[in-house]
């Protein structure tokens, strides 16, 4: 009993520690990359307008304009792309679900083929393709999963996507105005604020990486703020050469 006991607690340390990230990310990684594209590129903005020696209300409907712009932007086109997706692969299915309805056979042989393909016996792979046929509409499922790669059950939605996409840009790039908001008469707050951010984002990336918070983190810094000190330099030649 001792024994089984002690097996028992190994198998379940082993099974707690034996622990993956999550490689996709979930929600995190969109919602953090969406923030920080809207960070960084009105950063970028903002910074090039002010190196031309604009007035501060030109720059805070700079980067109004920009975080408005690129937060619908961004919003319409993720609606835009996640929706073909999704259309794509219901059409997909709609074939998959033809198929099954007018070839079952031909359909769960080639499920059998698939099983045997990977290393299962054929006489079990046959099996396993029979029982698994038996239902339509798990049928499907599988003939999803293992042809397509995706869950027919869980397809992204395009107004999740959208409304995600545009509060993470949205959110991501109002970081560089609001110091101008808040009476700020110089770029220097927001240069700050907005480098906070991008180590910050960076930083919260690593959750998903195999990078430490502090590498991630000074990876976006630089990243950001060169972007941020082109446009600057470019903003001051131009407002040189018009003014």
């Amino acid at each position: 009993m001792a024994i089984i006991d002690t097996e028992a607690t190994l198998h379940d340390a082993h099974r707690d520690n034996h622990t993956h990230r999550d490689v996709n990310g979930g929600w995190l990684r969109p919602a953090v990359f969406g923030a920080m594209d809207g960070l960084v590129s009105n950063f970028a903005l903002m910074a090039g307008v002010a190196g031309g020696a604009v007035s501060q209300q030109t720059i805070i409907i700079t980067g109004l304009s920009g975080l408005a712009a690129g937060a619908f932007s961004m919003a319409a086109g993720e609606y835009t792309s996640v929706a073909s997706q999704r259309e794509l692969v219901e059409a997909e299915l709609d074939v998959e679900r033809r198929e099954l309805r007018k070839h079952p056979a031909d359909e769960e042989r080639e499920l059998a083929e698939l099983y045997v393909s990977r290393g299962v016996d054929a006489d079990l792979a046959r099996e396993v393709a029979r029982q698994l046929s038996r239902d339509p509409e798990q049928a499907l499922e599988i003939h999803a999963r293992e042809e397509l790669g995706i869950d027919p059950y869980d397809l992204p939605s395009p107004t999740v996507a959208a409304v995600s996409s545009f509060g993470s840009f949205a959110l991501g790039a109002l970081i560089p105005v609001l110091p101008y908001l808040l009476g700020a008469s110089a770029l220097w707050p927001a240069v700050l604020l907005a480098l906070l951010g991008l180590f910050a984002c960076g930083a919260v990336v690593a959750k998903v990486t195999a990078r430490t918070w502090w590498f991630s983190g000074l990876r976006q810094l630089a990243l950001g703020g060169a972007a941020a000190g082109v446009t600057y330099l470019l903003g001051t030649l131009f407002g040189t050469a018009i003014g």
